[in-house]
C-alpha cells in the first residue's frame, strides 16, 4: 500500500505541499449511480418531475460541485480547472440514473476529487429533485475509473 501522504511524521493531519511538482496535464472519470423504482425513474425520463428537467438541473449541480471541491474536502488543494463534464443516462436495467464526470486540469495534483464530487453532486440533486415521489432512492457505486497525468501516471479501474 502507498505511504498516506495527508498526515506529516508526528501524524498530524496537513495539506500536501505540491509546490515541487510538475505542471502536467490531469484528468479523472468518476461515476456513480442513482437506483430507484420504474415510477420514479418514468417521471424523469418523461419529463414530469415537479421541480423542472431533473437531469438538466444535474448536471449543473455537478460541475458546481467540482468547482467548489476545495471548499468541502478540508485538504483538497484549489485547482484551475479547465473542464468539468457530466453524462447523465437513464438505465431501465437498474431503473436509474447513471452519472459519469470527466474533469480535467493542468497543474501540480490530480482532480480525482474534483470528479468524484462531480459525481456525488449530481446524484444528491436527482434525489433532491424526486424525493417527495420516492424516498428509497439509493446512490450507488461511486468510484474514480480513470485517472492520468502527474508522476503516478494512467490509473485504469475494470469496468463491469
Amino acid at each position: 500500500m502507498a505511504e498516506l501522504t495527508h498526515f506529516d511524521g508526528d501524524g498530524h493531519a496537513h495539506m500536501v505541499d505540491v509546490s515541487d511538482k510538475a505542471v502536467t496535464s490531469r484528468v479523472a472519470v468518476a461515476e456513480g449511480c442513482v437506483k430507484m423504482q420504474p415510477e420514479t425513474f418514468a417521471l424523469i425520463t418523461e419529463g414530469r418531475a415537479k421541480k423542472g428537467d431533473v437531469l438538466g438541473v444535474a448536471r449543473l449541480a455537478g460541475i458546481m460541485g467540482a468547482k467548489k471541491c476545495s471548499e468541502l474536502i478540508p485538504l483538497c488543494h484549489p485547482l484551475p480547472i479547465t473542464k468539468v463534464a457530466l453524462d447523465l443516462t437513464p438505465d431501465a436495467s437498474l431503473p436509474g440514473i447513471r452519472i459519469e464526470a470527466t474533469v480535467k486540469t493542468t497543474g501540480q495534483t490530480g482532480v480525482e476529487m474534483e470528479a468524484l464530487t462531480a459525481v456525488s453532486t449530481a446524484a444528491l440533486t436527482i434525489y433532491d429533485m424526486v424525493k417527495a415521489a420516492e424516498k428509497t432512492m439509493e446512490i450507488c457505486d461511486i468510484r474514480l475509473v480513470l485517472k492520468d497525468g502527474g508522476k503516478s501516471g494512467l490509473f485504469e479501474a475494470k469496468r463491469g
